[in-house]
């Protein structure tokens, strides 16, 4: 007996979506000086001095501020490499990713 093979396809739905975005929150604290906080936004947000300079100024008046807003993995990876480059000078720089506001 052979089989039958039936042409029919089945069609599976693909519910493609955004990936989810996260953002970066640098928090204000008294031991990081507002230069090492600059070179930080510069170097590793990939900010213009002029707006790092606003940044770290927004930091420093509210405690808090968010540099930027990236896919999860980016978003670590940013946190990760500006935490390690502030404990290597022996700065508590503290840094969190949080999930935006969709």
């Amino acid at each position: 007996m052979a089989k039958e093979q039936s042409q029919l396809r089945e069609r599976q739905r693909t519910d493609l979506r955004e990936p989810r975005r996260y953002k970066v929150i640098i928090y204000n604290d008294d031991f990081t000086t507002m230069e090492f906080v600059v070179m930080i936004l510069v170097q590793v947000f990939l900010k213009s001095q002029e707006e790092a300079e606003t940044l770290m100024l927004q930091v420093h008046h509210s405690d808090k501020a968010v540099v930027g807003i990236y896919s999860y993995d980016i978003a670590v990876s940013k946190t990760r490499k500006a935490t390690l480059m502030a404990r290597e000078k022996g700065y508590p720089l503290r840094l969190a990713v949080e999930p935006a506001e969709e």
